[in-house]
Order: structure tokens, then C-alpha cells, then sequence
């Protein structure tokens, strides 16, 4: 049986319809006897529609949503809690179907809205400076739990389809070890029938998994990448970043240089400043020489600290510093202050802060 036909068998023996793609859902409507066509009517009523109710389905036969909702089911992350920022930010916890949990942050702004996806549950890299490795490795999320964080926080926000909508993988986990669900996910996000954000909307952030921003390169459908640098040299990064042990700066450089920009594409890259440690002029001097010829940007994100690690963020005087050298050598540079700090909800917080201990599931052996 062929690898499309073994997706469909799992998708006829039935569950929630959240995150099938269109292929599926018409093969889904052709194994209930009806046209291809109606495939495509669950496609725009679950993602353009937002509808939740197989019974809503009116432009479906009695017969067909009787059958449907038999097996089938669409079903969001359940939002577990709220957490609220002074600075307009929410912190959304969601509950999976499994009793794991993940985090969302919703963040408005006047002209548009950001929400920031996780992609795992927990994290496997251990990174030294980032709560949500604390958690570990629990799993990847499907397409649907991924999707179903957009649908489920636009519908509570109760945002029209037309609002103009930024999605950026910088959640929980590392997009590029869960990158089929991911690629699925954003197929449907991207998609004007589907969720509807276009791809120059939708960041996938990246420790630098070598061998995946290879295979992300070559897909014909993906969004713009980011990549957290967070130090100047070899033996820095591979002491903020273990992974930088097994992908080394020097071949992720490499990789960056030979990564296909399209026309109105630059590469991002994120550099989260530790007080002491990785902002000194020099570090910046050597970030210049890094990136020299890249077609590329440099945010700075002074580091968001918590009592768990030793990290602090440097004075904004050492911030702007760090951005003129990099300015002075043509780098465009940013500053970015993340928003949600008094949540838990900022660059690099997500923890599942707020959750009793007694009700985190175990860490998989």
C-alpha cells in the first residue's frame, strides 16, 4: 500500500477531521460514497469557516454528516487557563487529548496580530538560557494540534478572517524535528481556502538543525525561517547551545549562504543577549563578520530572566551599543523587547508556568 494509502486508512477508521489536508478530506468524502467535491466543502467549512459542528455542515446531505459524526469529530485544543499581560499579551494553556500541555501567545498589535505556536511538547535541546528545555522531550504535535492553536485562539479572540495574522514557530519545541506535521500544518495555514495567512506571514525559528533546513530549502511550499544565533563563536554557542556540537556555526553558516531566498526574502537571525556573556562589542564585531554578505537581518532580544537560571539581560545603553556596531557594518539590526515578561509568556519563558506540578504527565523514558 502506498504511503497516501495508508494516511487515508488511518483517516477513514475515523477521529478528529483537525488537520487533514484537502487530498484527504476528498479521498475521506469518496470513501462515503459521495463526489470528491464535498471534500473540498469540510476542507473550507473547518478552516475557512471555522465551523465545529459536522451537524452545521448544511451544505452536506443528512446522511453524509450522520455518517461523519459516527466517527469523526473536530475537535480544537481545549484552553485550559489564560494568563493575562499588562502590556496586552495573553498566554493561552492548552490541554491536549492526551492530558500533555502546551503554551500559545497571543499578541496584538494596532495593525495586526502575532501569535507565537509551539511545535513539541517540551523541548529536547537544552539550551542553557531557555526555561522550556527544562520540561525535556515529551512529543511532537500533530498538524491538527498545531492548527487547531490558530483556530482555537482566533475563535476566542473572536478575530474575523480578515485581520491580518503573523504565525511564528517559536513556541515550545524545535519546528525542524517535527518538520512533516509542520509542513502539513502550514500547507493548510497558508492556504487562501484554507486558514488563509500567506507564507511572507508564517517564521519558522530554527536552532540549526542542519540536515531539515536542507529539506525545508527544497519544499514548494514553505514560510520564512529564523535562526537563533545567540553567540559569535564556535566555543560560545556550544556552550549556550549543545547542538551547536553536532551542527556547527561555521556549517550552519555554510547552509545559510546556500539556502534559495526568494526575491522579497531575507533570512532572520535571533540573538538573544545574556549579560556578561555573548555582549561584548567584540561579540558583536564577530556577529558582523559572521553575517557578512548574507542576505539577512539580526533581531536582538534582550534575555528574559526568571529565577530558575542564571542569566540576565544587559542595560539598554549595552543593547544599543551591540546594535551600532552591526548597524555601522550595514547589518540591519532590531530590537526586540518581548512582550508578556510578567506571564511567562516572553522570548524563551514558555514553561507551562502556572500548571500545578501534580498534573504534568511524566517524561517518557
Amino acid at each position: 500500500m502506498t504511503c497516501n494509502g495508508h494516511k487515508m486508512a488511518s483517516v477513514i477508521q475515523g477521529g478528529n477531521l483537525l488537520g487533514l489536508g484537502l487530498q484527504e478530506l476528498e479521498g475521506l468524502a469518496v470513501s462515503h460514497g459521495q463526489p470528491r467535491y464535498r471534500g473540498r466543502q469540510l476542507y473550507r467549512g473547518i478552516y475557512a469557516r471555522r465551523v465545529r459542528d459536522l451537524a452545521a455542515f448544511t451544505d452536506l446531505s443528512r446522511e453524509f454528516r450522520a455518517a461523519l459524526s459516527s466517527s469523526h469529530q473536530i475537535t480544537y485544543p481545549e484552553i485550559a487557563r489564560e494568563f493575562a499581560s499588562r502590556d496586552g499579551a495573553l498566554r493561552y494553556l492548552f490541554r491536549l487529548s492526551d492530558g500533555n500541555s502546551i503554551e500559545t501567545v497571543y499578541m496584538p498589535e494596532a495593525d495586526r496580530v502575532t501569535l507565537c505556536l509551539s511545535s513539541q511538547v517540551g523541548c529536547a535541546l537544552d539550551c542553557r538560557f531557555c526555561f522550556t528545555a527544562l520540561l525535556g522531550a515529551r512529543r511532537n504535535l500533530t498538524a491538527g494540534e498545531i492548527v487547531g492553536q490558530v483556530l482555537a485562539v482566533t475563535t476566542a479572540q473572536n478575530l474575523p478572517r480578515t485581520r491580518r495574522l503573523n504565525l511564528v514557530f517559536m513556541g515550545m519545541g524545535e519546528p525542524l524535528l517535527n518538520l512533516p506535521q509542520v509542513l502539513a500544518a502550514v500547507k493548510i495555514l497558508a492556504d487562501a481556502k484554507g486558514v488563509g495567512v500567506p507564507l511572507r506571514r508564517i517564521t519558522i525559528s530554527t536552532v540549526g538543525i542542519i540536515p531539515r533546513i536542507q529539506d525545508l530549502a527544497s519544499e514548494p511550499i514553505r514560510p520564512k525561517l529564523a535562526l537563533s544565533l545567540n553567540a559569535s563563536n564556535e566555543e560560545q554557542r556550544s556552550a549556550l547551545m549543545p547542538i551547536n556540537r553536532k551542527y556547527p556555526l561555521t556549517e550552519l553558516l555554510r547552509v545559510c549562504r546556500a539556502y534559495p531566498l526568494r526575491p522579497w526574502e531575507h533570512l532572520t537571525f535571533e540573538y538573544v543577549l545574556l549579560e556578561g556573556c555573548n555582549d561584548s562589542d567584540a561579540d558583536a564585531r564577530r556577529v558582523a563578520d559572521l553575517l557578512r554578505g548574507l542576505r539577512a537581518k539580526v533581531n536582538l532580544i534582550p534575555y528574559n530572566s526568571g529565577p530558575e537560571l542564571p542569566y540576565r539581560p544587559p542595560s539598554l545603553e549595552r543593547v544599543l551599543a551591540f546594535q551600532q556596531i552591526l548597524t555601522d557594518r550595514r547589518i540591519p539590526t532590531f530590537i526586540r523587547i518581548s512582550r508578556g515578561q510578567d506571564i511567562q509568556a516572553a522570548c524563551g519563558q514558555l514553561s507551562l508556568a502556572g500548571l500545578r506540578p501534580d498534573s504534568l504527565p511524566a517524561s517518557p523514558a
